[in-house]
């Protein structure tokens, strides 16, 4: 019996800069690595860009001609859910926290090592593969198995197999990162994990910048499924130590 082969398509990665010696940089070391690329040198063509050509991950610079990238990166989330690293000659935390809030994945401070950012970029594109990969198998087994790929725990209710999220019946529109971070906390519901347990297993890397990643992501979860943010009652904080998910149903 021949064994199939599953040969994996390339990756497409745009790169959003105005400053071309970056930019040739950037693409020569994702072209070494086997990603097609594609380039925009202001916020206006990386809109247009990203919306018609739907690369699988956009490395997107914050000071950029026309339009900054804070609000490329929101455009794109509206209509587009693929890992989005920030890159940015600051090292502002304000611009860190508003990209993150904003739907990036990930935000990285000129300058860079090359190294470093390759190591991003694979870490991202490994969770889409596994989540791709799962929601594949998972379609070809929900005629055999129901309900087997769901959680619930207290008020929340995660479906592997669509991506999909529920507070209390409602549906909660959520980014790949933000799923991700839920999925793994509810698994292990009431158990508190650290910001460096969740670094190292949703972002997927020994992560060298500072812990408010997750902070920002817990909060713009927070605003999405909590009914009172100042008091969350379904993804808690321990203090000092991390975060969990409740138990208990709100009533």
């Amino acid at each position: 019996m021949e064994e199939i082969i599953k040969i994996k398509p390339k990756r497409t990665i745009l790169i959003v800069d105005d400053e071309k010696p970056i930019v040739d940089i950037l693409v020569y070391n994702l072209q070494k690595e086997g990603y097609d690329t594609l380039e925009a040198r202001d916020g206006e063509e990386a809109v247009r860009v990203a919306l018609e050509k739907k690369p699988d991950l956009i490395l997107l610079d914050i000071m950029l001609p026309k339009m900054d990238g804070l609000a490329v990166c929101k455009r794109i989330r509206h209509s587009l859910n693929v890992p989005i690293l920030m890159l940015s000659a600051k090292d502002e935390e304000i611009d860190k926290i508003l990209g993150l809030e904003l739907g990036a994945d990930d935000y990285v401070t000129k300058p860079f090592s090359v190294r470093e950012l390759m190591a991003r970029v694979k870490a991202n594109l490994r969770k889409l593969d596994i989540a791709t990969e799962n929601a594949i198998e998972q379609s070809e087994l929900e005629n055999h198995e129901d309900n087997s790929n769901k959680i619930e725990v207290g008020d929340l209710s995660l479906d592997l197999d669509k991506f999909e999220v529920k507070v209390r019946g409602r549906v909660i529109d959520l980014t790949l990162r933000e799923f991700e971070v839920l999925k793994y906390l509810a698994k292990q519901p009431g158990q508190v994990i650290t910001r460096e347990i969740l670094l190292e297993k949703v972002w997927g890397y020994e992560y060298y910048g500072d812990i408010r990643t997750v902070d920002v992501t817990v909060r713009r979860i927070r605003e999405k499924i909590e009914l009172d943010t100042s008091n969350p009652k379904i993804l808690v904080t321990k203090r000092g130590v991390g975060y969990y998910i409740s138990t208990n149903k709100e009533r």
